[in-house]
């Protein structure tokens, strides 16, 4: 079967609202399960996968800033929440029988090993999946440039980015019903057209390590495998 998926290794970028389920707040269990199934389904094709969470779901560093706080100590706790969201997928990997890891950019080795691209190399060649979290370990920088900073590193042949929808659109489609959907777009179209898929500096460095991204439906159960398989709805941005 590994012979016919389109990418033999790719990196996961999972919003930290998408483990919110239909909650306003928190861990959805279910959700984080269901997620954990689509990882295993993709990773029994043969492809191997790294993992990026945000931490939008439990705290984002942008609302300390915005009330007047410190926006550095606000993404350090940030930076927290991916941990925690991190831990909640690798618990849910392992409870389906799949090895997988933690590796923070921050350290706190009580809790899970720092990230060092040597050491999440080796775990990946051993079949595990590797999940990022802490972001890049730098204030300023979203978990989206976090992705596509781990997609190089890991030399990824592509980055996966889960979203709300199934694919790139002029505007949002929830409030827009006549938005354009767009199968295929180039890293450039997305600067230019200022499409809000993933941050400027995400999209830019993926532009510059001619990585493609892939934006799909995280919603839509089994979308992973299917798409690693030539088939599902998504758009993809190319050089």
């Amino acid at each position: 079967m590994a012979a016919d998926i389109r990418y033999k290794r790719v990196l996961l970028k999972v919003s930290g609202e998408a483990l919110m389920g239909s909650q306003g707040f928190g861990i959805d269990v279910t959700v984080v399960d269901r997620i954990a199934g689509d990882i295993a389904e993709a990773r029994a094709l043969g492809t191997e996968i790294s993992v990026v969470i945000g931490g939008g779901n439990i705290f984002r560093g942008v609302a300390v800033a915005s009330k007047g706080g410190d926006r550095v100590t606000g993404d350090h706790m940030g930076m927290l929440a991916t941990v925690i969201n991190a831990l909640a997928l690798r618990t849910s990997l392992l409870k389906i029988g799949i090895e997988a890891i933690v590796l923070s950019a921050i350290a706190m080795p009580e809790i899970c090993e720092s990230f060092s691209q040597r050491v999440a190399l080796a775990h990946a060649q051993a079949g595990r999946v590797v999940i990022f979290a802490g972001g890049t370990g730098n204030p300023f920088f979203t978990t989206d440039s976090a992705a596509a900073l781990r997609a190089a590193e890991m030399g990824a042949a592509a980055l996966f980015k889960g979203t709300q929808v199934d694919g790139i659109y002029s505007a949002d489609p929830k409030l827009h019903p006549d938005a354009t959907r767009f199968d295929r777009l180039t890293h450039d179209e997305v600067l230019q057209k200022g499409l809000a898929v993933m941050d400027i500096a995400a999209v830019a460095l993926s532009r510059e390590n001619h990585i493609p991204i892939v934006v799909f439906s995280i919603h839509e159960k089994g979308e992973f495998a299917r798409i690693l398989s030539g088939a599902g709805r998504a758009t993809i941005v190319t050089d």
